[in-house]
């Protein structure tokens, strides 16, 4: 049994920037040390969570390979950005010249007598970079809560929310006075937008549930369409194979009494074309009894 380092992963860990219902990826580079084929099999404590493509695979002698972890749009934020979802990336030695199709759920039991190397990732969740709007509110400056308006003239470097007051910053806040009046004049396009873009937040699981009872039922509709058709065509199968037993059946009772009016033919025909046995004894010995009178 070996005890040499099969694969060497890069990163030690899956980082994941979390957003309410949006996805997140995370590549994760698998690298061949040893100098014999190696395949790998990924698992996790949450499969309904993410999505590994490919979740297996064979990496040749000292060559690297990708693959990628997505975790799936949530609801729900973790507290405290917390994750206690890990990954299990599992690799044994295979045969020279092995693929993918070759690859078993075998391969990776432990009970096999084979040694499989076994490395766990720990999931992190990383807030997403914030770009902070300041915009003058009854004289000071306010941050806006939304986040979600940003105004490329009107970005301000990080570190300007702890910028005390307006008096002392007037210099480096200078490029933010546009900000006002485009609030003034542009408020069709700024706050609507923003109006738009909440309401889209909070309508999106009512959208997928309807659109998935829409497929749904169209799904269904088809089905029955289709099966009425197959109903259909079985009626008028059924319908024909009891017309045609019918048109048989009265074939054959034509048969059987052609049949029989056959038979009473032949039999009157042999009655007639014979003599009886009686009759031919009499005229025998009537034809005797003449012959010794006329002969006596």
């Amino acid at each position: 049994m070996t005890t040499t380092e099969l694969l060497e992963i890069e990163p030690g860990e899956l980082r994941f920037v979390f957003e309410l219902k949006k996805q997140s990826s995370c590549l994760v580079q698998l690298g061949n040390k040893a100098d014999q084929y190696i395949a790998f099999k990924v698992k996790t404590t949450s499969p309904k969570k993410y999505c590994v493509r490919p979740n297996i695979g064979i990496i040749k002698p000292k060559e690297t390979c990708d693959f990628t972890v997505t975790m799936q749009a949530q609801r729900t934020a973790q507290p405290d950005m917390q994750c206690k979802d890990k990954f299990l990336i599992q690799s044994t030695v295979v045969p020279f010249g092995a693929t993918e199709d070759d690859i078993t759920s075998d391969m990776f039991a432990k009970d096999s007598g084979k040694y499989i190397e076994e490395k766990k990732l720990k999931v992190v969740l990383i807030s997403p970079p914030s770009s902070p709007v300041l915009l003058p509110v009854n004289g000071d400056m306010k941050q806006d809560p939304s986040n979600e308006i940003i105004v490329q003239k009107d970005r301000v470097p990080s570190g300007v929310e702890n910028i005390p007051p307006p008096l002392r910053v007037s210099a480096e806040v200078k490029g933010l006075e546009p900000a006002q009046d485009m609030r003034e004049d542009r408020t069709d396009e700024a706050i609507v937008p923003r109006h738009v873009e909440n309401v889209g937040d909070m309508k999106p699981a009512k959208d997928d549930v309807q659109l998935n009872l829409t497929k749904d039922s169209e799904e269904s509709e088809s089905r029955l369409s289709i099966m009425d058709s197959k109903l259909r065509e079985a009626e008028v199968t059924i319908m024909k194979l009891k017309e045609e037993r019918r048109i048989n059946t009265q074939e054959k009772d034509l048969l059987k009494k052609e049949l029989e009016v056959l038979k009473r033919k032949i039999n009157t025909k042999e009655v007639q074309a014979g003599f009886p046995l009686l009759f031919v004894c009499m005229v025998a010995l009537i034809s005797v009894a003449v012959g010794y009178y006329i002969h006596p």
